[in-house]
C-alpha cells in the first residue's frame, strides 16, 4: 500500500471522528507530511473503491469517511453532525425478511442534536 494511503487509512482508524477529505489533508500537514490535496482525494477515492473505507455522502455537506467497522450513524438534519450508533446487526432480520442474502446495508438515523434542537425549541432539549 503506498505511503501516503496508510497514513490516511490510518488517521481515519485512529481519529474517531467522520472527517472531509480537507480535514484529513490538514491534519496530514499538520503532523508533517508533505502530502498534496489532489494525492488525498486519489487516496481516499481508491481506499473507498478497495473497501477499505466508508464514504458518508449527506445532501448539502461535504463527503466524510470512516472506518469500516460495522456501525451505524445519527445525522443531524440541521447542522449536519455525524456520530456513531451502535445497535445490534441486522443482517439476519432484513436477510429473513427478503428471503435472501444481502451484501451489507447502511442505516443512518437522522435526529436534530441537542444543541440544534435548543435552538429550534427555545432552550429545551
Amino acid at each position: 500500500m503506498p505511503k501516503y494511503a496508510q497514513e490516511i487509512l490510518s488517521l481515519i482508524w485512529e481519529c474517531g471522528r467522520h472527517l472531509t477529505a480537507e480535514q484529513i489533508y490538514m491534519e496530514m500537514k499538520r503532523r508533517g507530511s508533505r502530502v498534496s490535496q489532489a494525492t488525498v482525494y486519489n487516496n481516499l477515492h481508491t481506499l473507498t473503491a478497495e473497501g477499505k473505507i466508508v464514504r458518508i455522502s449527506c445532501p448539502g455537506r461535504p463527503d466524510r469517511y470512516d472506518n469500516t467497522s460495522r456501525h451505524d450513524h445519527l445525522v443531524c438534519d440541521a447542522c449536519g453532525a455525524l456520530s456513531d450508533l451502535d445497535l445490534s446487526d441486522l443482517t439476519l432480520t432484513i436477510e429473513e425478511q427478503m428471503g435472501q442474502g444481502i451484501l451489507s446495508y447502511d442505516l443512518r438515523v437522522h435526529y436534530l442534536c441537542p444543541a440544534c434542537r435548543r435552538t429550534r425549541v427555545g432552550g429545551k432539549v
